[in-house]
């Protein structure tokens, strides 16, 4: 599968796949952001926007009978047409996504490309259920080509319009064709330091505003009158503050990896330090390993501040399947930080959780290359991972990661018979006993590098 996209942000022109672990790498304002957040808004609008036509006669059948059942041939024959249709709606909405101008995105393109046809092999198990009955049935079989919907017994036939019922079998057709093409996102933006350390003035902000509204007029629609305060951020943005914002009602679930891989929760509290912890009252703190006193988001550092909504997310939310997407991993972190958190994200990947990154942090990518270097079964390898103190569960292969430089590069733009310089995604060569080549960071390194020689050398 693969993104394509057109004339958004600085991007003329520009493709990428998703491997376990993708990276996007480059200068400032090159289009790293509008790429991710363009593929993140898909993925959180996809089972909204992509519809397939349900026929009369299956809604008829469903009624007469009580049950019908749905050949899902046809519909996965046209899983292209269905998917080129969602994504120019989607196009459409951009402005929504990044909340700015349509005018931005008039002749932007986003494409989804499939590879081969999604495969149905899985199966699927959903129900439709008022606040006291349960309504319909909706279920497929382990590599089945039939969707089996039942109408409940006891319930009246005739209080369905027929539409609803369309919509309910066209959203379980959508989830059981596409469902293992899109992974469920979760994204830390940049921004997300600043949600952090406002998480208690927005919820203070919110019930402020509330009581004003309730007390002035009872017409006035409170929650979309809060919602619109919103309305001047991206939409990564927005998921950021609002995830920050109920953090009481996050933490009351447990993730998987809190259940069954509690080590890596061992190595983020390292990574920061100390944990964090909520009180009942809605009260962020965060307390230092081997310390007593428990410190607000003001008073704590920027990295604990930066990695808040990443550590919530592991401990409460995370996903076997999930796309972690996070925009520069490295804010406020040192080095050694930055190395620490790019083994726990390949630890992640290791337990089936993908991983997304914007950087600009060359000591992210050159400890991906040493996980990848020492991920071969020779024994002076293990020694040297051992004595380093690498777990296995941390080394991954070349063949997990996808690195895109955004640069401007001579390319052939569709339609176009000559070839011109735009700003695109290069894929980045990923040797198998090296790692990766990003010429992004090490340009400017080997500058460096020949400056300080002749200033040592005398510029002999």
């Amino acid at each position: 599968m693969k993104i394509k996209l057109e004339n958004i942000g600085p991007l003329k022109q520009a493709e990428f796949e998703l491997g376990d672990l993708t990276i996007i790498c480059g200068r400032n304002n090159t289009g790293k952001t509008y790429a991710t957040y363009a593929l993140f808004g898909f993925l959180h609008v996809w089972k909204k926007i992509l519809t397939v036509s349900i026929e009369d006669t299956i809604v008829k059948t469903l009624l007469d009978n009580g049950v019908v059942k749905i050949n899902l041939a046809g519909y996965l024959d046209q899983a292209e047409i269905i998917l080129q249709t969602g994504c120019k709606q989607y196009t459409q909405s951009l402005s929504k996504i990044f909340s700015t101008s349509e005018e931005r995105f008039k002749t932007t393109q986003f494409q989804i490309i499939l590879d081969e046809k999604p495969s149905l092999i899985f199966e699927f198990e959903g129900k439709i259920q008022s606040e006291n009955a349960k309504i319909f049935s909706l279920s497929k079989s382990k590599n089945s080509m039939e969707l089996v919907v039942s109408l409940l017994a006891g319930m009246e036939k005739n209080i369905f319009p027929s539409q609803i019922i369309k919509e309910i079998i066209s959203d379980a057709v959508i989830e059981i064709i596409f469902s293992e093409l899109f992974s469920n996102p979760f994204i830390s933006s940049a921004e997300r330091t600043g949600a952090a350390i406002f998480s208690n003035e927005l919820n203070f902000s919110r019930n402020n505003l509330l009581k004003e509204m309730h007390s002035f007029d009872k017409n006035v629609d409170p929650r979309e009158l809060f919602l619109k305060r919103y309305q001047d951020y991206a939409l990564p943005v927005e998921q950021n503050v609002d995830f920050i914002r109920n953090l009481k009602k996050v933490a009351k679930k447990n993730s998987f990896i809190t259940e069954k891989h509690p080590e890596i929760l061992d190595d983020f509290a390292d990574i920061i330090g100390g944990n964090y912890s909520l009180t009942n009252n809605d009260e962020l703190h965060f307390k230092p390993k081997g310390g007593r006193v428990k410190l607000t988001m003001d008073e704590s550092s920027s990295a604990v501040r930066s990695l808040l909504d990443i550590g919530f997310y592991l401990r409460h939310v995370a996903k076997v399947g999930d796309l972690l997407m996070v925009d520069e991993p490295e804010l406020n972190l040192h080095p050694e930080n930055q190395r620490r958190i790019t083994r726990l994200f390949s630890r992640l990947i290791n337990i089936g959780i993908k991983v997304f990154v914007t950087t600009h942090s060359d000591y992210i990518v050159k400890e991906l290359n040493t996980l990848i270097m020492l991920n071969h079964d020779l024994p002076y390898l293990k020694r040297i991972a051992s004595d380093a103190g690498y777990n296995e569960n941390e080394l991954i292969s070349a063949n997990q990661i996808k690195v895109y430089i955004a640069e401007k590069k001579l390319i052939k733009l569709d339609g176009k018979s000559r070839k011109s310089h735009c700003q695109t995604l290069t894929s980045a060569h990923i040797d198998p006993e090296l790692g990766i080549e990003a010429h992004s960071f090490d340009t400017t390194i080997n500058t460096m590098n020949r400056i300080q020689e002749a200033v040592v050398w005398g510029g002999d």
